[in-house]
């Protein structure tokens, strides 16, 4: 634990070092205030109801674009410069490794939304909100975006190109989060009930609605676990 310690602070240390931490934190609290408070349409004033369903709507799209950005050079770039080589020959193992990635962007993505809580704040003065919906929307968001990353850390351990990483993630996003859901509608039976499964925003908009199945919550976790073994696999596969 020690170990995935340190190399989570070391990564995540290097987010802000190179500026990129306070990139996202600005680009993103500006995108989901604006969405959330100014932009006519879809903001609170015009739906006229204490909620935070704006923020959660645009902050699913914005994460979707900001994590591939984040994680495509966590073992890319290592991997180009040949540290990935010196850091696997010192003691620690490949699953630390990539665990360390994996939390060092997830504490990023937590502290990017615990900045936000101020708009959860705000919301409650202006009406009656939803206080089981708004936490559940933001477990969402963290289930989300666990999940996203791990498949992100994944495409960044087979290439050391960090725009393919970036596009591999993207691609990956874009079948979880839109072509699942797309062609669930085109089958019927077994088939269109495992696609709805796959259907990444399906098991997300059942949690900021205020719903906790069991099913939602495996689904995340099972993704989560899958990108991190597969990454860990990635990895192993390059040493031998």
């Amino acid at each position: 634990m020690k170990q995935i310690w340190i190399l989570t602070k070391k990564e995540l240390n290097s987010y802000f070092d190179s500026l990129m931490a306070y990139i996202l934190i600005i680009v993103f609290l500006g995108l989901s205030g604006f969405f959330t408070w100014l932009y006519g349409g879809s903001d609170i004033f015009y739906i006229n109801r204490a909620t935070l369903e704006p923020f959660f709507g645009v902050a699913y799209w914005t994460l979707f674009i900001f994590i591939p950005a984040l994680t495509m050079k966590q073992i890319a770039e290592e991997r180009k410069t040949g540290t990935i080589e010196m850091l696997l020959t010192k003691p620690v193992s490949d699953w630390q490794v990539v665990k360390g990635k994996f939390l060092a962007t997830f504490i990023l993505i937590a502290i990017t939304l615990a900045l936000t809580l101020p708009y959860y704040i705000t919301i409650s003065f202006l009406g009656p909100i939803d206080h089981g919906a708004a936490i559940t929307g933001y477990l969402g968001l963290l289930l989300m975006s666990a999940a996203y990353i791990s498949l992100g850390i994944f495409a960044s351990s087979i290439t050391s190109n960090q725009i393919v990483a970036f596009l591999l993630t993207l691609i990956l996003g874009i079948f979880f989060q839109i072509l699942f859901g797309i062609m669930a509608s085109a089958f019927s039976g077994t088939t269109a009930n495992i696609l709805t499964y796959l259907d990444m925003r399906t098991h997300y908009e059942n949690i900021i609605r205020g719903v906790i199945d069991s099913k939602d919550i495996i689904y995340f976790l099972s993704i989560i676990l899958a990108g991190l073994v597969a990454s860990e696999v990635s990895l192993l596969k390059r040493q031998i």
